[in-house]
């Protein structure tokens, strides 16, 4: 196991939590060398939030009427971020685009997870959106998070074949799988020290030798 020290997590939810718990999972059998010190969701009615509750994890959940004033809420987000010593924050699965009061306070360590290979099919609806195309393979990206929905230096990426005979939720199903492993392998490669961001790009150490 490495000698450093365990990276500290945020994570940001707005729903089931399936990629939280992938973490949590990770974390939990060894594989992954982090703490989640907080989770903040957008709903408080996400069942990740459950998730956390269950594995002791310390819960944060902001009411419509802060959300009202985007700024104002991601303000209070970064401070209890920064109370809790987050070191990079972990989006799974999180309906908000964050801005600038979070991004400044943790600059190049906002992390999200997207259901296809950027910079194709971003948004909201980007498996129903590649499965419409009809394109032939697509996959799931891990990257920094910046100013712009689905923009910003690309850290991982995990393609995935689509089967002629797959509808889109089968698609789906295939795309979680891949997130599930992509998203805690890419933390553990950050928690290794292994990521560099300069000129707007990424770049990855090998890993060491055992």
């Amino acid at each position: 196991m490495s000698t450093r020290e365990p990276i500290k997590l945020g994570v940001l939810i707005s729903g089931s939590g399936t990629n939280l718990q992938a973490i949590i999972d990770r974390i939990a059998e060894g594989t992954l060398n982090a703490t989640i010190e907080l989770v903040v969701s957008s709903r408080p009615s996400a069942y990740g939030l459950k998730r956390a509750e269950a594995a002791g994890i310390q819960t944060l959940t902001l009411s419509k009427e802060i959300y009202a004033d985007p700024m104002t809420a991601d303000e209070v987000i970064a401070t209890e971020l920064k109370m809790h010593g987050v070191e990079y924050v972990v989006m799974a699965g999180y309906m908000r685009m964050v801005h600038a009061p979070i991004l400044a306070t943790f600059p190049n360590r906002v992390i999200n997870l997207h259901p296809a290979l950027l910079p194709s099919f971003k948004g909201a609806h980007a498996i129903q959106d590649a499965f419409d195309y009809g394109v032939k393979v697509t996959g799931v990206t891990v990257h920094i998070a910046d100013d712009k929905y689905d923009c910003g230096p690309i850290i991982a990426q995990q393609p995935l074949k689509v089967e002629e005979d797959w509808d889109v939720d089968t698609l789906e199903a295939h795309i979680h799988e891949i997130e599930h492993q992509l998203y805690p392998d890419t933390l553990q490669m950050i928690a290794e020290g292994r990521m560099h961001v300069a000129d707007g790009k990424v770049s990855i150490d090998p890993a060491a030798e055992d």
